[in-house]
Formats: structure tokens, sequence, C-alpha cells
């Protein structure tokens, strides 16, 4: 592919990701307009929204991949990797805005995301097993809490620059918000 095409599929695909994140009844012709393309260009590279919506998630996929081999989940010291993998992440999220539920139920993902969910859980047992996260927390906790304090970092605050969303998301993941830790009261 020639660089002046490969840039203006980039384009159209980081455009289309923003525009339907903020419309997802956007259309093909918006689209092209904001992406400051011709609609025939955008209607070359997808015949339809729907190999447009799977280049989209293919780009988001592909981002998110190389967060996990430059994290180095298996290899770094796990905190490093922590930091390496919610910094890639919240970055890969703001670049590529997809709604994620609609994203999980393209088909076409689902193996990719099947084998990157093997990989975090193998990294988040291997954190449990060096103490950086809790064992005594009900299965699927941790990637949960993850999960939700990186939409939080990429997406309630995106003001905040990637490096310091980073920061305060590993910081309140792994100490929480409070000033001091202590047990809820009960009553």
């Amino acid at each position: 592919m020639r660089a002046d095409a490969a840039r203006n599929l980039e384009k159209i695909l980081s455009t289309a990701a923003r525009v339907l994140a903020a419309d997802p009844a956007a259309s093909m012709v918006r689209i092209a307009a904001e992406t400051g393309v011709d609609r025939r260009t955008v209607y070359r590279q997808f015949e339809s929204r729907e190999a447009l919506l799977a280049a989209i998630y293919a780009a988001r996929y592909d981002a998110v991949e190389l967060v996990f081999e430059s994290a180095r989940l298996t290899e770094a010291p796990v905190a490093v990797a922590l930091h390496r993998y919610v910094e890639g992440i919240i970055d890969a999220t703001r670049r590529w805005p997809v709604a994620f539920d609609r994203m999980i139920a393209d088909p076409a993902t689902a193996v990719r995301r099947e084998q990157l969910g093997v990989r975090l859980d193998a990294f988040i047992q291997r954190a449990i097993d060096e103490g950086l996260f809790r064992a005594d927390l009900p299965e699927g906790w941790v990637e949960a809490l993850l999960r939700q304090v990186i939409r939080v970092a990429a997406e309630d605050v995106p003001q905040i620059e990637v490096a310091q969303a980073a920061d305060l998301a590993v910081s309140a993941l792994l100490q929480g918000v409070g000033r001091t830790v202590s047990p809820v009261a009960r009553g």
C-alpha cells in the first residue's frame, strides 16, 4: 500500500472510530466529511458500514496487542508491567474510542478478545502470586476493577494526559482513593 493510501486508511479509521463513538448512527457520508475525503474514498475502502466497523475493531485490537507486547507482562517486574499495560490501554482506548459492548458482539473479534483475556488473566495471577494484588478477593474481582479504573482514566477524564492518568489509575487500583485504608464500618 502506498504511504498516502495508508495514511488515508488510518485517518478514515481513526476518524470513524471517534465519530461513531459520539454518534453510533453516523453515516458513511458524515465520516467521509469529517475525515476530509470524498465519500467514494471511504466506499472504495469499505463496501459497507459493517466492513468499516470490522476494520475499526481490528485496528483497536492491533493497538491492544501492541500494548500487551510492550508491557512485557510475563518478563518485566510486575508493577512495571502493570503500569505499562494501564498506560498503553488508556492510550489505545482514547485513540480507538469504540463502544466496547458493540465490539465484543462482533464474532470476528471474539477469538482475539479471548486470547488477550487469557494473557491478562495470566498476568493478574502472576501479580497475585507475587503479592501485588490481594489473593483473598473473589475470582474476577481484580480484572473487573482493573477494567473499570482504565475506563474511567481513558474515557471519563480525557483532559488528563495519558501518563498522569495511568499514574492515577494504578495508584487508585493498588492503594484506593481514601486518605487512610481501613475496613468499612458495618452497622
